[in-house]
């Protein structure tokens, strides 16, 4: 599978842990990131204040918040086809232990 270069130029928060997030080739994916919030990085973002922070990083062109999560924006783009696969991961995070 070729993944192409893509870059997020906008997003909008639609409830709770759900954005729309907009692409530079015109497209947008509405995407609920509920089903992978788990594990180490990731799961911080279970508290809506540290979610509502969430930015565009002016370098990476994708989503970051302060705690240093991100998500690829290929990823992005593809997220009908990767979140799913992203969550049952998500799902493995959680049953890690503590370090």
């Amino acid at each position: 599978m070729v993944h192409g270069l893509h870059q997020v130029v906008a997003f909008e928060q639609i409830a709770p842990f759900t954005l729309v997030v907009s692409f530079e080739d015109g497209t947008a994916q509405r995407i609920d990131f509920r089903p992978v919030l788990e594990g180490e990085i990731f799961g911080p973002l279970q508290d809506p204040l540290l979610f509502r922070q969430v930015a565009i990083d002016p370098e990476a062109h994708t989503l970051v918040w302060p705690n240093g999560a991100d998500f690829d924006p290929a990823t992005l783009h593809g997220w009908p086809e990767q979140g799913p696969l992203l969550a049952q991961l998500a799902r493995s995070w959680s049953a890690l232990p503590a370090a």
